[in-house]
């Protein structure tokens, strides 16, 4: 802070940047009296997620004067809606079901709750009535009668969960012909067409409240949503939504099956809600070791912006009281994520999270969000519905595996089997990293997220948050190809072939090209992953390989570079880590690359890329070290080139590593 007065005094420029500074410092959540003893790592307990959820309800009702403020907050400049009036009811219609996940645990505890002398409770009873007033700006009209799914069904399933988990506050003070409305045109989408993924949910939560409630609805429909959702299931927590792995998984399949089977299921269809507690139960020997040691999420998937609802699966393990389930070491994720967020003085702005990772980033927004659409992270705090005696809130936060069973200079892969992800966890930095599904074809993307950096990263690392890939070539963790318009173009269409013997096959062709291939193979190594790869291209092919990217931090970025037994060494160091990259076999060159606006963390970024302009029209192999360390430990030798010989025959590949172990990467069975 100092620094920045001195600026201060020094030029006008300075001001704004100190009162930017200032402005972010008091934006961040701040633990009051952290309790340690329970909570050794993040001094946070039930009443910190408590005040986490005050905290950002304060910043959403801080556009709340009268009752009747619609939940509309400042536009994001970019592809977020609303881009026509036609947009805005839908937008206010964000904006208050998915507050409401924050609000509604909050009622049920409190429901004489006021913020900015708003009594909350009736704010939410008199908005949730007006949605069916055709004189109210807010106004849904009732699905047309060919209509298909659309935005509305995803956020009256959204309101239709806070009123099955809380109906004594939201629902029973509501005279009945407003209940009977609300039914009518919630039940005109509910009973209706959806999208074959996550969304069938959606229906599921408005058909369960309402036949909760004594109304008549298509039970046969519900039935075969319910069926239908569970054949998305894929083995050891992952639900597939049709195509991607990723965060949805969690925060819908995982967590929706989980509520409904809880507040509804057990009592009406208890088969069915087995069934969804059957695949919840296989979370707990998987899914945390997505998380770094300081309890930290991977940058990954469309929908980033909302951040802490991938947690919730962790406080909802507190319904099932199973005792394999460590529960301090999902606390201590869980609240490791928020911190994460709600401490980054870049999360808030205008009062209200931004669309992005930490902060702004256009690159991880997707058209379908509006400002109010980040409210989805609200998701983790249905935590709170879980009782103050349980376990989940009072065992000890610890570390898990990360102390129990992991040691220093080791690496630890956890395949998923048939969703054919890979979790990869490295003690030494104590990062998680995961590779996992992505082939969309550009041409067939229409909301361009699926074939996006979102997804086409070879991995992505908790440590590492993506960069975005720059006109000029700038790429990090993907290869780009200088196509036939002579744009560079990265990676998208992988197909999975193996995981054997601690080594990740993909296959891989160009969407604007398929006679530009390669084989894939990842090796992760305790201080980072090594890469063999072929090129089995019939032309010439001009490539640009990228290591994950740093941002620019406090002091500019430190590159070094060396010759180290016969190798080229070249890392770079921004404070907090090092990334070397070492090119063992094939390429011809290896630069810095300096990016500008293209990094979640920092308008200044710099990746290491090596690069190649092969003219050879045969099979190639190339053979490249992709290291970490944080910032301030020493490498030595066998560290930056831990590979004593590396020899091909024809498709299999052997390594001779200096601690003596052997890899074989055999092309041939792919």
């Amino acid at each position: 802070m100092n620094k920045f007065k001195i600026l201060f005094l020094v030029t006008i420029c300075s001001v704004s940047l100190f009162a930017q500074h200032k402005e972010n410092t008091a934006n961040i959540f701040e633990i009051q009296n952290p309790d340690y003893k329970i909570s050794p790592y993040t001094g946070m307990t039930k009443q910190h997620w408590k005040d986490a959820g005050l905290y950002l309800l304060e910043g959403a009702f801080s556009y709340i004067h009268k009752l009747d403020d619609p939940m509309q907050f400042p536009k994001q400049e970019g592809k977020s809606y609303p881009s026509n009036p036609n947009q805005v009811p839908t937008e206010k219609l964000e904006g208050l079901c998915r507050t409401l996940f924050i609000a509604s645990p909050l009622l049920k505890e409190n429901p004489d709750l006021i913020i900015n002398n708003i009594k909350v409770a009736d704010y939410y009873r008199y908005q949730i009535s007006k949605l069916t007033d055709p004189n109210s700006t807010t106004y849904i009209e009732h699905r047309a009668k060919n209509g298909g799914p659309s935005q509305k069904l995803v956020e009256f399933g959204a309101l239709a969960l806070s009123l099955l988990t809380n109906p004594e506050v939201l629902w029973k003070p509501l005279p009945q012909n407003q209940k009977d409305n609300l039914a009518k045109i919630m039940l005109s989408y509910g009973d209706g067409p959806t999208v074959d993924s996550n969304w069938k949910f959606f229906n599921i939560f408005v058909l369960s409240f309402f036949k909760e409630q004594g109304y008549t609805v298509n039970e046969k429909l519900l039935v075969e949503y319910l069926e239908k959702s569970l054949k998305h299931y894929r083995g050891n927590g992952w639900y597939n939504d049709s195509p991607a792995f990723d965060y949805y998984s969690m925060w819908a399949f995982q967590m929706y099956g989980n509520i409904w089977a809880e507040f509804f299921g057990k009592k009406h269809y208890p088969e069915i809600a087995a069934k969804f507690a059957s695949n919840f139960s296989d979370l707990k020997y998987n899914y945390p070791f997505l998380f770094s040691r300081d309890g930290e999420m991977i940058m990954w998937g469309r929908s980033i912006s909302y951040r802490t609802g991938a947690v919730v699966p962790f406080p909802l393990m507190g319904f099932h009281n199973d005792p394999n389930i460590n529960y301090g070491w999902m606390r201590r994720i869980s609240s490791g994520v928020m911190k994460q967020f709600l401490t980054h003085p870049d999360f808030i702005k205008d009062k209200v999270p931004t669309l992005g990772f930490y902060g702004e980033f256009e690159p991880a927004v997707q058209n379908y969000s509006c400002r109010g659409s980040v409210y989805w992270m609200g998701k983790i705090f249905l935590g709170l519905l879980v009782p103050d005696n349980n376990p989940f809130w009072n065992a000890k936060e610890n570390n898990g595996d990360w102390d129990t069973k992991f040691k220093k200079d080791e690496v630890y892969n956890k395949y998923q089997g048939d969703s054919q992800i890979l979790i990869t966890d490295y003690p030494n930095i104590g990062a998680s990293e995961v590779r996992a599904w992505c082939n969309e074809k550009v041409k067939n993307d229409w909301q361009k997220f699926r074939s996006t950096e979102n997804y086409n990263r070879l991995s992505y690392n908790s440590a590492f948050p993506w960069q975005a890939d720059g006109e000029k070539g700038e790429v990090a963790m993907n290869y780009v190809i200088k196509n036939k318009d002579d744009k560079w173009e990265a990676f998208r269409l992988f197909t999975f072939k193996k995981f054997e013997n601690d080594i990740y096959y993909r296959d891989v062709v160009l969407e604007t090209d398929e006679n530009i291939r390669f084989n894939l193979a990842d090796i992760p190594l305790p201080n980072g992953i090594l890469r063999v790869d072929k090129n089995n291209s019939d032309k010439p092919v001009s490539m640009r390989l990228g290591h994950y990217a740093l941002p620019k931090l406090d002091k500019e970025i430190v590159v070094t570079k060396k010759k180290l037994v016969g190798y080229d060494v070249t890392i770079i160091d921004n404070g907090k880590y090092q990334l070397a990259m070492i090119p063992l076999l094939g390429w011809e060159k290896t630069e810095v690359v300096n990016a500008k606006e293209l990094h979640p963390e920092s308008s200044e970024s710099a990746v290491i890329n090596c690069t190649s302009d092969s003219k050879s029209t045969q099979p190639n192999v190339y053979a490249t070290l992709m290291l970490w360390k944080k910032s301030g430990e020493k490498w030595s030798k066998k560290e930056l080139v831990p590979v004593k010989t590396l020899s091909q025959n024809n498709d299999i590949i052997t390594i001779q590593f200096q601690n003596g172990t052997r890899k074989i990467v055999d092309f041939s069975k792919n």
